[in-house]
């Protein structure tokens, strides 16, 4: 399953053909290697991630094992989710926002958007920067790039 998909991501169309078929097995494919997307997919029930551009052996090898009902996850995949920090779990209005300040809006921008007041994506916005370990809207930016919570 791709997790760049048009119209859903992947993570939430393996949620659903999950809530169908309970027993589907899955392996995420992707070009993101941040902790919350590989956390994300995980969690929606993927069994093996791979990232593209891996060796096609890897590809089989991760069929075979998740089809015989294992799971396939390579060790720079595990690393980067025992990396994760727990704390760093944002909710689905500060995940909203954190896509708003990526694609660069502004928090009159954020609100109207959201139908939210300014101080409330403030308050958000300060939320995320302390889950995020960052110091900046920027800084924001680049760590929901690289971990993962935002895609260009």
């Amino acid at each position: 399953m791709d997790l760049r998909l048009p119209g859903m991501s992947g993570v939430e169309a393996i949620r659903k053909s999950r809530q169908i078929v309970p027993d589907s097995r899955f392996i995420a494919m992707t070009m993101y290697e941040g902790d919350e997307s590989i956390y994300q997919a995980v969690e929606a029930g993927a069994r093996g991630y791979l990232i593209k551009g891996m060796p096609s052996e890897m590809l089989i090898n991760a069929i075979r094992r998740v089809h015989a009902g294992g799971r396939f996850l390579p060790p720079s995949v595990v690393h980067a989710l025992r990396e994760r920090t727990p704390d760093a779990d944002l909710s689905a209005r500060q995940r909203e926002v954190l896509a708003l300040l990526a694609a660069g809006r502004s928090n009159h921008e954020i609100a109207a958007t959201l139908g939210i007041s300014e101080e409330t994506v403030k308050v958000h916005v300060s939320v995320i920067l302390m889950r995020l370990g960052v110091r900046d809207r920027t800084q924001a930016v680049l760590a929901a790039l690289r971990r993962g919570f935002a895609n260009l």
